[in-house]
């Protein structure tokens, strides 16, 4: 159809004064922002240096921080008081390993073929609650099904469901037959099940890597050794070749992610590590040289010992829902996982919490911080690996992490010291995320 220059600057009138419409409607109905006017006790604002101020006012609007100062200011007129006098007030918690959409019992086997995506996503919805309300305030998911994680990645982030930030890695890259893979029935229902991060051979494996990148992965995740709860006897070492792991960093590295492997077996931990990877999931034989290979890449270790806690007590139970191989996978790296991290952190590795939850229950996060202690780290310490530490380990410094002007307002209070009980930590009595209340 032709159409005149008359008709194209009228055409394009309508549309400039439509959209004029459109923004002064979506004015008016903007809410005004209310700053909000936290006074609180005691205040671990910058878990790097360990201080602890006394008697501060943060002020909070549009859901960041704008400032914290000194002493109890005069609540303005129109703003929300939030009374935090008699708590110890710390930065929201990040957990580096999670599964949020699913949870393991005895219906784990039978949801894996019952339910879908959407189903995945809503019950991820509670999960999530769940995890915020625990002080959680951001969190990365490791492995979910692509579709139900993405979708509810995205409606946090647009505050249409409540939830903590999430980092995805919009499933995992896996082998053939190892970690990861759909194991333990038949091969119809395997082809069927299995995901398209499952690969072999390098080029196949890049590929692998740009397709999570495409779907929306903010992170990439490989299964680089056997796994405790996959439904096979493949044992807990390397799985992909040297070759596959030198494509996987560079082609994930190349696309702007970074890489982080699950690994149990000192081959794959130290085989990754040497390819350029930059953390570990787990980490349970690692030995002197990986600690060393760590280091030389400035690469985090995230120990997830509450996973290892959770498998090697349910592995003992009389009725487990464990299967065998998987119930003889836990009894031998489980009891193992607390040493590995109380060797790796006398030996200087950088450590970033994770708790692989939905392996344990959601909302348990916080008794990952007593194993950690249990291991030789000091309260302060445990509370850096899931603040500063998992906020560097994820490139997000600028955004979370400390109670900072200009980071986003994540915040949450106990009423005990946390660092002298870090088990105050298990009991979160208020939850701040982006500026909002959730739990007071």
């Amino acid at each position: 159809m032709k159409i005149t220059a008359g008709k194209a600057l009228l055409a394009s009138c309508a549309l400039a004064l439509a959209a004029g419409a459109v923004t002064l409607v979506a004015s008016a109905q903007q809410p005004a922002s209310q700053d909000t006017i936290i006074h609180a006790g005691r205040v671990l604002a910058e878990p790097a240096s360990g201080q602890v101020l006394t008697q501060q006012t943060i002020l909070v609007r549009n859901g960041r921080i704008v400032s914290i100062a000194n002493g109890y200011s005069r609540v303005p007129s129109g703003a929300k008081l939030v009374d935090l006098k008699n708590s110890f007030v710390l930065p929201g918690l990040i957990d580096s390993h999670v599964h949020i959409t699913s949870e393991q019992g005895p219906s784990a086997r039978l949801d894996e073929f019952i339910k879908t995506s959407a189903d995945q996503a809503i019950d991820g919805a509670g999960y999530a609650m769940k995890t915020l309300e625990a002080g959680f305030t951001t969190v990365a998911d490791l492995g979910a099904d692509a579709n139900a994680i993405l979708a509810l990645r995205n409606g946090i982030a647009k505050g249409v469901i409540g939830g903590p930030r999430i980092i995805t890695s919009a499933g995992a890259i896996s082998v053939h037959g190892g970690h990861g893979d759909a194991n333990g029935m038949p091969r119809d229902m395997a082809l069927m099940l299995r995901s398209p991060g499952v690969c072999s051979g390098a080029d196949d494996c890049a590929r692998a890597v740009r397709e999570r990148v495409r779907d929306g992965a903010d992170i990439i995740k490989i299964t680089a050794t056997g796994g405790v709860l996959s439904n096979t006897a493949a044992g807990l070492g390397q799985q992909f070749t040297d070759a596959e792991l030198a494509a996987i960093v560079q082609a994930a590295h190349a696309m702007g992610r970074k890489v982080t492997a699950h690994a149990h077996g000192v081959d794959g931990i130290n085989s990754f590590l040497k390819a350029g990877g930059d953390s570990i999931e787990h980490g349970t034989y690692a030995n002197a040289e990986s600690a060393e290979l760590y280091k030389k890449n400035g690469a985090y270790l995230v120990p997830t010992l509450l996973a290892g806690d959770f498998v090697a007590r349910e592995a003992k139970r009389p009725n487990t829902f464990l299967q065998p191989a998987q119930a003889a996978k836990a009894l031998e790296a489980g009891p193992k996982m607390q040493d590995m991290l109380r060797r790796m952190h006398a030996a200087g590795v950088k450590i970033a919490f994770g708790t692989d939850t939905g392996v344990s229950a959601h909302g348990d996060n916080g008794q990952e911080f007593a194993l950690m202690v249990g291991a030789g780290m000091t309260p302060l310490q445990t509370i850096q690996a899931a603040t500063v530490n998992a906020a560097d380990h994820f490139s997000l410094t600028a955004e979370i992490g400390s109670i900072t002007a200009g980071k986003s307002a994540d915040i949450i209070a106990v009423n005990g010291d946390p660092l002298t009980n870090i088990r105050e930590l298990e009991s979160v009595d208020f939850v701040m995320a982006k500026g909002k209340v959730y739990k007071q």
